[in-house]
């Protein structure tokens, strides 16, 4: 099984589990694993193993290792790993926890469940915001609005909101493209900075995927979704404002979608508008301490992506 994207655990993470429970390896970013060991903690008191990805258990991370012994990880390389040991092990099984269709739906629960709550206020919103790392998360929220407005209901502004670090529906282009780095997965329509691509190492691990699901995708191709890409100082200020406010410290990745939220209303504020917004808080940032702790004494800075690092490695995405 695989978890990834802007979830309760708001990281990146893959694993390979026996039937029955027996045994469980996780691969968890390298990044992720060294920014939020707590996460590591609670997942090993339940009787996990964890690694960091790449690791030297699979010849996906070995090979990641020989070209760069100091690399981050992925994602993306995190799935080929539990891939790997997946398949040598006929009583272990694998499934990816975002990007794919039927895993968008399962999360429309979300949506539907927010429907219900308007109509018991009698309102509508009239923005709907949530970040994306593979897409579950956005997807699970907007969805069924975005049906809605398709079958003939209320029209209703729905953005995607990534990192500026890891932009691929802003900067990336449209494409068919692997889910994970080594090739293992199927070609997706979907849009993609490159399998190979490799993020910076923003808190935001769950945000560090380097592609989005394909009904995401086909979405902002026919421009029935917004994608925007904010920077990390912007989100974090926004998730200390929130917590000063309304008493929740948020997850990195949350973060996201409530800086969106913040400039909608100020947006709103300045032009005199009435305008309805509903976002997803993801998940709290209670193991993201180290994150805070590190914005607060200023040692989080911005990151910007070079245009010919990014070219390079969308000339892997094979055109539709």
């Amino acid at each position: 099984m695989t978890e990834t994207g802007a979830g309760q655990w708001g990281t990146a993470l893959s694993f390979a589990c026996a039937q029955f429970g027996l045994a469980c390896e996780v691969y968890m970013v390298r990044g992720s694993y060294d920014q939020k060991p707590y996460r590591k903690a609670i997942m090993e008191t339940f009787g996990a193993q964890v690694f960091p990805s790449p690791s030297n258990r699979t010849q996906v991370g070995r090979t990641q290792l020989e070209k760069d012994a100091t690399t981050l990880g992925s994602l993306g390389i995190a799935i080929s790993e539990a891939v790997e040991v997946a398949v040598q092990d006929e009583k272990t099984h694998y499934a990816l926890g975002s990007v794919l269709n039927h895993v968008l739906l399962h999360q429309t629960v979300i949506g539907q469940e927010a429907i219900k709550q308007f109509e018991l206020a009698n309102d509508y919103p009239d923005v709907v915001i949530a970040p994306l790392g593979g897409g579950s998360n956005f997807a699970g929220l907007s969805f069924p609005f975005v049906g809605e407005m398709l079958r003939g209901g209320k029209k209703v502004r729905a953005i995607a909101v990534e990192p500026a670090s890891c932009p691929k529906l802003t900067r990336g282009v449209f494409g068919y493209d692997y889910g994970d780095t080594a090739g293992f997965t199927p070609l997706l329509p979907m849009y993609s900075l490159g399998h190979d691509f490799m993020p910076p190492g923003l808190h935001a691990g769950g945000l560090r995927y380097h592609g989005a699901s394909a009904l995401c995708s086909q979405l902002l191709k026919n421009n029935l979704i917004q994608a925007v890409a904010l920077q990390q100082l912007e989100c974090f200020e926004a998730g200390l404002l929130f917590a000063k406010t309304e008493g929740i410290l948020p997850a990195p990745e949350a973060n996201h979608a409530i800086a969106q939220v913040i400039r909608e209303a100020k947006e709103a504020n300045e032009n005199g508008d009435e305008r309805v917004i509903l976002f997803n808080l993801c998940g709290h940032g209670h193991f993201d301490m180290s994150a805070y702790e590190d914005f607060i004494k200023g040692k989080l800075q911005n990151h910007s992506l070079d245009d010919a690092i990014l070219k390079k490695s969308i000339a892997s995405v094979q055109p539709v």
